[in-house]
């Protein structure tokens, strides 16, 4: 489906009062910008044309605010049966252990009907939260912020999900497709005019928004530790101690001992508790430790191996490429100059 003389692409896109309003109204103005905003920059006026036909959908047809008190005012409601070749699900404030079913009931069959009737449906971070709800990514693969890894695993098991890439395609046609990050609307927008407009449509959107393809996916961008609520206080205990001593030879024994319960059955309630192993826990303390080393100062990233607790370099270089999707060299180029900015920032507004 793409744009021709026949007209512009018609596209809804979804809000409800948990819609990230940046997303939406982002989203909003950029795909109505294509086909006219560079051609206006550049003085070829007469090359304008307007590609994408883009209204704003909801559960209801009455104004409301989103999040952070951002008006919207609905173009209509799924109850209007609106007929779209394209349905984008923006950003939700969400919380991460918050549960949204039950919710927009009519929204959700309305989804549903849309996708069956040959409708291509596109979801940015959170966004892939109201998708899943749906049931369209049953057994399929999905990203979303690396924040809601754990609510995948929670409340949608049957969702593959995929914490690294900034677009994940559900099926082989491309009809469902699932993009990663908070300003991840960025590629999906980029993503949808290059496929529904032209490649180089999207190329000069790029280029006067200042869009950035984040072809190196979200993994470098992700927190390796994030502290998961739950009621094991022994692994609680252990994760504590984990925080202090990660650095360690022996932080596992360590461990062990505290918890005084059998290793395999304290394995089984980590897992359970955290959604990570043991070992992985540790592991992810020590590359979280070597990513704030790298950020911060010009140490040897051997130096930083052993500050880290590694002892084997080597190895070390080979566990930060794999969790992190970069070398530490190249992790260092990418955030040491933006930490260096911010922190000359602070010391000019101090």
């Amino acid at each position: 489906m793409t744009s021709s003389s026949q007209g512009p692409v018609e596209v809804m896109i979804v809000a409800v009062p948990e819609t990230a309003g940046s997303a939406l109204y982002g989203m909003l103005d950029v795909l109505l910008a294509a086909g006219n905003i560079w051609q206006t920059l550049v003085g070829d006026g007469c090359g304008q044309k307007t590609l994408f036909r883009v209204r704003i959908v909801s559960h209801t047809d009455e104004p409301f605010t989103c999040g952070n008190g951002i008006p919207v005012t609905p173009y209509c409601s799924v109850a209007d049966n609106p007929a779209a070749g394209i349905l984008i699900l923006p950003e939700l404030w969400l919380n991460p252990q918050e549960d949204i079913s039950g919710r927009y009931p009519e929204l959700m069959e309305w989804l549903r009907w849309m996708y069956h009737q040959g409708s291509t449906l596109y979801s940015a971070c959170s966004g892939a939260v109201m998708l899943a709800e749906t049931g369209l990514l049953d057994g399929c693969e999905a990203t979303s912020h690396w924040g809601y890894q754990d609510l995948f695993r929670k409340r949608y098991p049957k969702v593959r999900f995929r914490p690294e890439p900034n677009l994940v395609f559900a099926d082989a046609e491309g009809r469902i497709v699932s993009a990663g990050g908070t300003t991840s609307w960025h590629d999906l927008a980029i993503h949808i005019i290059a496929r529904h407009a032209s490649p180089g449509e999207a190329l000069r959107i790029a280029k006067v928004y200042l869009l950035k393809w984040h072809g190196e996916g979200q993994l470098p961008y992700a927190t390796l530790v994030r502290r998961t609520p739950h009621a094991d206080a022994v692994v609680r205990t252990c994760e504590q101690r984990l925080a202090g001593h990660f650095r360690d030879s022996d932080a596992i024994r360590q461990v062990i001992e505290l918890a005084d319960i059998p290793q395999r059955t304290l394995k089984r309630r980590f897992k359970a508790a955290t959604g990570v192993t043991l070992i992985d826990y540790l592991q992810n303390l020590r590359i979280e430790e070597a990513k704030r080393l790298l950020e911060s100062g010009q140490l040897p990233v051997d130096e930083i191996s052993l500050q880290s607790g590694y002892e084997d370099a080597s190895f070390f270089r080979r566990l930060f490429k794999r969790r992190t999707g970069l070398t530490p060299s190249q992790y260092r180029r990418m955030f040491q100059p933006v930490s260096a900015a911010l922190r000359e920032q602070a010391t000019l507004i101090n």
